[in-house]
Parts: C-alpha cells; structure tokens; sequence
C-alpha cells in the first residue's frame, strides 16, 4: 500500500483516539497519525453464538440501545470491545503479507 503524499517522514505526537476522532469529524487530515509503512488489515471474520440473558438484562440493553440509536446487537458489540480493550486483549488486527 503506497502512503498518501500528504505523510510526513515521522508521526506527530500521539493524541487520543477521542481526540484523533474530534479532528478526523472537524474535516482536518489525519493521515500524518497513521505509519502507512506497516499497513494492518481488520480481520473482520464473524463467528455466531447464542447467548442467554435475564429478561431484565434484555429491557435494560434495549433501552440504552434507543438511547444511542443502534440496535441491541451493535450496542452489545460496542461494549464488549470497550472492555475487552480495556483488558489489552483486542486481538483484531492481523500482519498484510
């Protein structure tokens, strides 16, 4: 994958990911936060299971899920990788050949 011109040499200081969000939605570039030299692709295979919650656990997750405008599904994924970040276990990211 070839960089885009606009990359310099070396990375600006690291910033958040709320911040490089922040920048990235007020239409600045930030591709100069990204080393294009070592591309990583997602590793966005899905695996189904069933899980079984309390019907308490499943009106409560509704809610919050209205409240953010996303279905159960997505807010449930969306938690869980918070934690699971949180935990330094995200194992997502997979080495291009």
């Amino acid at each position: 994958m070839n960089a885009p011109a606009s990359v310099k040499a070396e990375l600006p200081e690291a910033i958040s990911s709320e911040e490089l969000d922040r920048r990235f939605d007020d239409g600045e570039d930030v591709s100069g936060y990204f080393d294009w030299s070592t591309p990583r692709k997602a590793a966005l295979e899905a695996k189904r299971v069933n899980v079984d919650f309390p019907v308490w656990m499943v009106r409560s997750l509704d809610v919050q899920a209205r409240k953010r405008g996303v279905t159960r599904q997505a807010l449930i994924k969306m938690w869980l990788a918070d934690r699971l970040e949180a935990a330094g276990d995200r194992l997502e990211d997979v080495e291009l050949s």
